[in-house]
């Protein structure tokens, strides 16, 4: 008889990233993510289509909710206003961030997964530059812009799975904001480097 829990794809999920910090990923066997989650292979394979989608399952709702946001803000918006409301919005699903820092543990330990995390991230930052586009941004402006978003994000999210940390991501997307405004305002203040003599 098949056994059956509340939440499998929870407990799929807690028993992968246990058995993963625990073995590493490459010497974990689906068969034994089911059997530590009380659940069948079968059910495993409902939720995720391979063990790897335990680590990156979610990314194109993450990567839709970022686009809304992005539409969805006021056309009045500075642009990385918009970035900030699409991070925010992709932030909400994140995990715990105690679940999060275990899956970044994970995936740092194995070469493969850090580049579909590489891969994940670039998706994200070419839907980020596509939504800009559809604001009204320019080429290379759409572009240069959501790699800044994405930096954003990413300073963000490392100070956030970071152990001794007690804010939420939002504030520490914005936190980041302010830190980039402030060094492009000190560096738009440079003075300019005369051009060359071209007799000399």
């Amino acid at each position: 008889m098949a056994r059956w829990e509340p939440d499998s794809r929870g407990r799929l999920a807690r028993a992968a990233f246990a058995l993963y910090s625990e073995r590493g990923f490459e010497n974990t066997t689906v068969a034994e993510i089911a059997n530590r989650a009380g659940v069948t292979e079968r059910t495993f394979f409902r939720h995720f289509a391979d063990k790897r989608e335990v680590l990156f399952g979610g990314a194109e709702q993450m990567q839709d909710a970022l686009v809304r946001a992005v539409a969805g803000a006021p056309a009045s918006a500075p642009p990385l206003e918009a970035v900030a409301a699409g991070l925010d919005a992709a932030g909400s699903l994140l995990p715990d961030s105690s679940v999060a820092r275990q899956r970044q543990s994970v995936i740092a330990a194995n070469p493969e997964l850090r580049e579909r995390e590489l891969i994940k991230l670039a998706s994200l930052s070419n839907a980020l530059a596509g939504a800009l586009r559809r604001r009204g941004l320019d080429e290379p402006t759409a572009s240069l812009t959501a790699e800044v978003g994405m930096a954003v994000f990413k300073v963000a999210y490392e100070r956030w799975i970071d152990e001794r940390n007690a804010r939420d991501f939002s504030a520490l997307v914005r936190e980041s904001l302010g830190e980039l405004q402030s060094v492009t305002a000190v560096s738009s203040g440079l003075p300019q480097r005369a051009p060359e003599d071209s007799n000399l």
